[in-house]
């Protein structure tokens, strides 16, 4: 068998787009003709998916899959809205979703290389790519693990446009729910006001305290209006200190409080957040296929 350099994978992947693992196999199964090794690929349809790679995915789908003390959020990525409500699409998403929450995978790279009933679920977004018609990716994800007297709460927004899975200690699901439905609306940054960084404390009070000098307030006075200033930043960015989405009188903190629990954590997937799209020009677009 031929030995196969880390130049020739990375060559053919650059080449074709593939994942290493698939670029390997198929240099493999050729004994290192790369030109073999391209046509090994357009056959299994791997290389006519990889066309699509430089095209930009920001719609598409998130999903939350619980499996006993572990539960993974996931975003999955295709180039329109419209591919993104297709059921097929759909149930792909929650098919990820339930794989890697069996399996919890290190990264996303592990994550594709998971074996299903098809090969691996690269495999299966190749496949999905070329039926579908779109590049459609595994873009992120992460596994959270809970104590046996915590629960998950999951909730889906718009289908999957915005999901949130949250941790909460002692409560119970609908709790813990209610929790996710109130991240997904208001989108704290952080759990409570522990969590907030020293040096965005800082900074805000610094910004407070001059924007109180510039009011001409008092000296003696300005100490005051600074703490309850912060406690307002405080009630935008922890989720502890907002008022509960369900119930204004209450803030999150003792709504679960209330039900004898306490937030442990949340993660937040908005589906398409920090992708920069890419701005069509329809008429232009047009004008591009005439000539």
């Amino acid at each position: 068998m031929a030995k196969i350099s880390a130049a020739q994978v990375k060559e053919l992947r650059d080449k074709t787009g593939v994942g290493m693992m698939d670029a390997k196999k198929a240099l493999v199964a050729v004994e290192g003709d790369m030109e073999k090794a391209i046509d090994f690929l357009r056959e299994k349809g791997m290389a006519k998916a990889a066309k699509k790679s430089d095209r930009v995915a920001a719609e598409g789908l998130a999903n939350v899959a619980v499996n006993g003390n572990k539960a993974v959020i996931v975003e999955v990525n295709a180039e329109t809205d419209f591919v993104a409500q297709n059921d097929q699409f759909k149930a792909l998403v929650k098919h990820i979703a339930d794989v890697i929450a069996e399996n919890t995978p290190a990264d996303v790279e592990a994550a594709l290389q998971l074996k299903t009933d098809k090969g691996t679920l690269n495999d299966e977004l190749i496949e999905a790519t070329q039926v579908i018609g779109e590049k459609i990716s595994l873009r992120r994800f992460e596994v959270v693990e809970k104590a046996d007297a915590d629960n998950f709460g999951a909730y889906l927004h718009d289908g999957g446009r915005i999901a949130v899975l949250s941790v909460v200690e002692g409560a119970d699901e609908a709790t813990a729910k209610d929790v996710a439905m109130h991240v997904a609306a208001i989108n704290p940054k952080y759990v409570n006001r522990d969590e907030v960084p020293e040096a965005e404390v800082t900074h805000e009070k610094e910004v407070l305290t001059e924007e109180a000098k510039n009011e001409g307030k008092p000296e003696k006075i300005i100490e005051k209006m600074v703490a309850g200033r912060l406690n307002k930043f405080f009630a935008e960015v922890a989720l502890d200190d907002q008022e509960f989405v369900k119930d204004p009188d209450l803030t999150v903190a003792k709504y679960v409080a209330s039900k004898n629990g306490k937030v442990k954590s949340f993660v937040r997937y908005e589906v398409g957040e920090g992708i920069e799209k890419k701005e069509e020009n329809f008429a232009e677009e047009v004008m591009s296929q005439i000539k």
